[in-house]
């Protein structure tokens, strides 16, 4: 398979959910508005979506890929199936235990999580109501979090890729026609948790069947891979916990300073979080099948070049995005959020958040590169090691910058400390001999920042005033927008051809 075409085909695929996240937020902001019922629905989605991101994407996909691209190229699919299935049964019967003791615990979970809720007794029981039907998502998007890891492993990269979709489809359609069957009506929106997990599940087993990977029951604890994959979760957990913690420091200074802060914070990383995840979430997920299994085949020579491959493509569409962020930041903005209560002011502010992230978001997406170097190895305690000096020099620049940027100093903060977690990983490839450059980086660096430039000015030249775009509507917004992004989309993608860049210079296949 060609990498880059299966990079692009993960990319669409969740350009497609995210576009479909904004319209369930928008649809949720409009039927639902924002009071009781939504503060408990939020806070009882939180929860299971808390330890989705910790356990299901997070650890385990880090430990169960490296092992199983291991045991696929060295003992054959037969064992990997006997693999498949014990790691299954285990997780399956300990997900079933902690969902029953999540659903009797749900009051103290909610005390725990929400004590303010305690003081108003009906937001309080609902939440428990909530919390009770949303518990079990965990159960179900963490057994599809190991069917995309065997999947991706076969190199199916476009099932995986979807399944998010049908999380906020099960929220559109629960919300556009079953809200008046329910009591109050946003209850709906907790059991259309429960029937996107399910949904996201049931489409993937079928693919699991073609390739013969269906899972069967088979308890065996005691297998050495599967012991290994529960010892790789350890660290791989408190990697994670640490990525969680810092946006819940961040959170909280943000909390300190002047009303709409965290909301200025907010819009600007959805905004950040496109690039984030059509850039880094892809490549990150196409390179570690691909790395393990070059590990597995001690092919030192290849597994070096195919991250000289991710990075060489990270930097060549990282930076024109990181870019583009910072000079149409009141375009973007204007056009996504500028109407209703949403002020000149919040324009303004939510612009410095933005030009203050995008500072970082070459390094945000490259640590979904060289994370992968260490993952594929099983060597998840040196990023973890690597994570907690980031999220101390993170924490230290928000001291340093908080009084003088206020919230931008938050995201700038941010942005600096992605960059030195992608320097730290970068110089420990280095220094293990994992990683060496390939030849032409440097005229590599010198045509793309010569093609940046060029778009930069074209977009500059082209935006207007800022007046403009806060004086006209919407629609009008839009298509503005649409034509500066083809306008820089052109000028730097031709700037590239001139300067002799070819798409198949960036072909590379799958181990």
């Amino acid at each position: 398979m060609n990498l880059l075409k299966a990079m692009a085909t993960v990319s669409s695929m969740t350009l497609a959910s995210r576009i479909l996240g904004f319209v369930r937020d928008a649809l949720i902001a409009r039927l639902f508005g924002a009071g009781l019922a939504t503060d408990a629905f939020f806070v009882a989605f939180r929860i299971p979506n808390l330890l989705r991101r910790l356990f299901a994407e997070g650890a385990f996909s880090q430990a169960f890929v490296p092992v199983l691209a291991e045991h696929k190229t060295r003992e054959g699919e037969g064992s990997t199936r006997l693999l498949v299935d014990r790691v299954a049964t285990l997780l399956f019967l300990a997900l079933v235990a902690a969902t029953l003791l999540g659903i009797l615990l749900a009051p103290a979970i909610v005390y725990v999580s929400a004590p303010g809720f305690a003081e108003t007794p009906a937001k309080f029981e609902l939440t428990v109501a909530m919390l009770r039907v949303t518990f079990p998502y965990i159960l179900f998007i963490s057994l599809v979090s190991l069917a995309g890891g065997v999947l991706n492993t076969w190199s199916r990269f476009a099932v995986p890729a979807i399944t998010p979709t049908l999380l906020n489809v099960s929220f559109i359609v629960a919300a556009l026609f079953a809200a008046p069957y329910f009591d109050p009506p946003a209850m709906v929106l907790a059991w259309a948790v429960l029937v996107g997990g399910i949904l996201q599940l049931a489409l993937q087993l079928p693919f699991l069947a073609r390739i013969g990977m269906l899972p069967r029951l088979r308890f065996a604890p005691r297998d050495p891979a599967v012991r290994r994959i529960l010892k790789l979760m350890g660290p791989a957990v408190i990697g994670v916990s640490v990525a969680q913690l810092s946006l819940l420091l961040n959170t909280i200074f943000a909390s300190f300073l002047r009303t709409g802060s965290v909301s200025w914070l907010y819009y600007a990383d959805r905004l950040m979080e496109f690039p984030t995840g059509l850039l880094g979430v892809a490549l990150g997920t196409i390179l570690l099948p691909s790395l393990a299994k070059y590990h597995s085949q001690a092919a030192g020579e290849e597994y070096s070049k195919l991250l000289d491959w991710g990075l060489r493509l990270t930097l060549l569409l990282a930076l024109p995005a990181a870019l583009a962020l910072a000079v149409l930041a009141v375009p973007l903005i204007a056009t996504l959020f500028f109407y209703g209560e949403f002020t000149p002011n919040d324009l303004a502010m939510t612009r410095q958040a933005l030009a203050a992230y995008s500072v970082g978001l070459a390094g945000l997406i490259l640590v979904k590169v060289l994370a992968p170097g260490f993952y594929a190895r099983q060597n998840i305690r040196t990023p973890v090691r690597i994570a907690i000096v980031t999220l101390v020099a993170t924490q230290l620049m928000n001291v340093a910058f908080i009084y003088p940027l206020r919230h931008a100093g938050l995201a700038l903060a941010i942005g600096l400390g992605a960059c030195l977690n992608a320097a730290l990983l970068y110089r420990r490839l280095r220094g293990d001999g994992i990683y060496a450059p390939q030849p032409g980086w440097r005229a590599f660096i010198a045509k793309v920042l010569a093609a940046l430039a060029a778009m930069g000015l074209a977009l500059w030249l082209a935006m207007g005033s800022e007046a403009w775009w806060i004086a006209v509507p919407g629609r009008q917004r839009a298509l503005a927008l649409s034509a500066l992004v083809g306008l820089g989309m052109v000028t730097y993608f031709g700037a590239l051809w001139a300067l002799g860049f070819r798409p198949r210079d960036f072909s590379r296949r799958a181990a």
